[in-house]
C-alpha cells in the first residue's frame, strides 16, 4: 500500500521551501534599489542627469511593485527574521533623499552659496518622514510630503526652472512635511484606482519621453502633445491629493 502520508508531508515540504526562496527572491528584488540607486549616484558624479535619472525611475519602479509581490508570497510569514519595512525604508531613503539631494548639490539646482545648506535640510527634514509612525493613513495615503526628492528634481529638469525657484519648491516642500495633507499611493490607494493606474502608465511613458529631449530642448517646444499629457497625468495626481486633504477622515475598517 503506497505511503500517501509520506508524500504528503514531502509535498507540504517542498511547497513550503519554494514559498521560503520566493519570499527571499522578493526580498533580493527590493534590495536591488540601492544598487540602483548606487548608479545613480555614480551618474551624478559622472555628470550625466539622463544617466542619474533612469536609474532613478528603475529604482521607483522596484519600490511600486515589490510591496505588492511581498503580500503575495507572504514574506513576514515565510522569512520572519528579516522585516521588510525597514529595508524598505533604507533603500527609499537612499534613493528618496540622499540622491536627489545630491543633484541638488552637483548640478547647482539652486542660487550659487545654497547648495550645500539646501542638501543638508531635504536630508534631515526627510528624517521626520521616515520616522514618522502617522506618515501612512489607514486608507494608504502619506499623510504630510512622503519626502518624494526624486520626484522634484525630476521635475525641476524637465522643466527648466529658475535655481530661485526651485529654492522656493525645496522649502515648501520641506514645510509640508509637517503639515498633514494627504498624498496618494498610486498602487495602494483604492480611491479612483481603475483611473489611477492607467495615469500611472500615462504619467510614466511621458515622463520618459520628456525626460530625453529637456535636457537640450524646452520640453513644451520639443513634443508639445506629450507635455500636456504628462501635465494632464500631473493634474490628476494633484486633485487626487487636494480631494483627500479636504475630504472628511473615512472611518477605518476592521
Amino acid at each position: 500500500m503506497p505511503d500517501t502520508m509520506g508524500d504528503t508531508s514531502l509535498d507540504k515540504q517542498t511547497r513550503k521551501k519554494e514559498q521560503v526562496a520566493a519570499a527571499w527572491a522578493v526580498h533580493a528584488f527590493t534590495a536591488s534599489g540601492i544598487v540602483l540607486g548606487f548608479l545613480a549616484l555614480v551618474a551624478i558624479l559622472e555628470g550625466d542627469r539622463i544617466a542619474a535619472f533612469l536609474w532613478l525611475g528603475l529604482a521607483l519602479f522596484v519600490d511600486g511593485i515589490d510591496g505588492t509581490l511581498a503580500r503575495r508570497v507572504r514574506v513576514r510569514e515565510m522569512t520572519p527574521q528579516v522585516d521588510g519595512a525597514t529595508l524598505d525604508n533604507v533603500i527609499d531613503y537612499f534613493t528618496y533623499v540622499v540622491v536627489p539631494a545630491m543633484m541638488v548639490y552637483w548640478f547647482d539646482l539652486v542660487p550659487p552659496g545654497f547648495e550645500t545648506a539646501t542638501a543638508a535640510g531635504i536630508l534631515a527634514v526627510s528624517l521626520y518622514t521616515f520616522s514618522n509612525a502617522g506618515m501612512k493613513t489607514h486608507d494608504y495615503y502619506f499623510a504630510g510630503f512622503p519626502a518624494l526628492w526624486n520626484l522634484v528634481v525630476l521635475y525641476f529638469h524637465i522643466m527648466q526652472t529658475d535655481p530661485w525657484v526651485n529654492l522656493a519648491v525645496i522649502v515648501a516642500c520641506g514645510v509640508l512635511t509637517f503639515v498633514p495633507w494627504k498624498y496618494v499611493h498610486p498602487l495602494r490607494v483604492r480611491d479612483w484606482r481603475s483611473f489611477t493606474i492607467p495615469m500611472t502608465v500615462l504619467w510614466g511613458a511621458t515622463t520618459f519621453r520628456l525626460l530625453i529631449v529637456s535636457e537640450e530642448h524646452k520640453a513644451l517646444e520639443a513634443s508639445p502633445i506629450v507635455f500636456w499629457l504628462w501635465v494632464a497625468a500631473s493634474a490628476y495626481f494633484l486633485v487626487i491629493c487636494v480631494w483627500r486633504s479636504f475630504r472628511p477622515e473615512p472611518e477605518e475598517k476592521d
